[in-house]
């Protein structure tokens, strides 16, 4: 497995990054073109009761730079981790989730609307979210797709937070190759997603 190295947001990914790994992580770079693109779904289930009165706004999720890329996390330690070689995301990591989220929220028709920033809608709540992980983690020898994402709903015209959740999923990876990898992150993206959406639906 190998990947790109990007540049550094905070100087912790400096001591987290071992160098022994550099090389590895380095020997992609610049082979972007060759690689397989991967994308996500948003086909979930909500049972969350309907909301028609409510607005929602879905800013962009905030995440630590060596997630928020279009590179496929590998965690090979508590504080090591590489990116999945030859594959990549279709874009980078928090506009892939976003987009995701508000087709999800759509799809259950049971908003009175459901915007980005930018769109001019008169919003009652924003969904706040931070990416905390999005990996595969090969740590103990098992190989298990991890998503984790915390959310708060924030009031828009007051700018308390009504409600606030962490969601986690973790989902073993049938096989060795990396559609086996992206279908498990894919199903554990799915049911964060899930309960993401149903628990937001039951808040606001």
């Amino acid at each position: 497995m190998v990947g790109c190295v990007s540049s550094e947001r905070h100087q912790v990914w400096k001591a987290v990054i071992a160098l022994p790994l550099l090389g590895a992580l380095l020997a992609g770079c610049g082979s972007s073109s060759n690689n397989d693109t991967y994308d996500l779904s948003a086909s979930v289930k909500a049972n969350g009761p309907s909301v028609k009165n409510r607005q929602i706004l879905i800013p962009p999720p905030t995440a630590l730079q060596a997630l928020d890329s279009n590179q496929i996390v590998i965690r090979v330690s508590s504080s090591e981790i590489q990116y999945l070689g030859k594959s990549q995301w279709s874009d980078k990591l928090s506009r892939m989730v976003q987009s995701k989220l508000v087709e999800a929220f759509e799809n259950t028709g049971k908003l009175g609307g459901v915007g980005v920033p930018g769109q001019g809608l008169a919003i009652d709540y924003q969904v706040v979210t931070d990416i905390r992980s999005f990996e595969i983690n090969t740590v103990g020898g098992q190989k298990t797709a991890t998503v984790e994402i915390s959310e708060k709903i924030l009031n828009d015209r007051t700018g308390t937070v009504k409600a606030q959740n962490i969601f986690r999923k973790v989902v073993p990876v049938s096989g060795g190759s990396n559609p086996d990898f992206v279908r498990a992150l894919d199903a554990a993206f799915a049911g964060v997603t899930s309960e993401l959406v149903d628990w937001t639906l039951r808040s606001l």
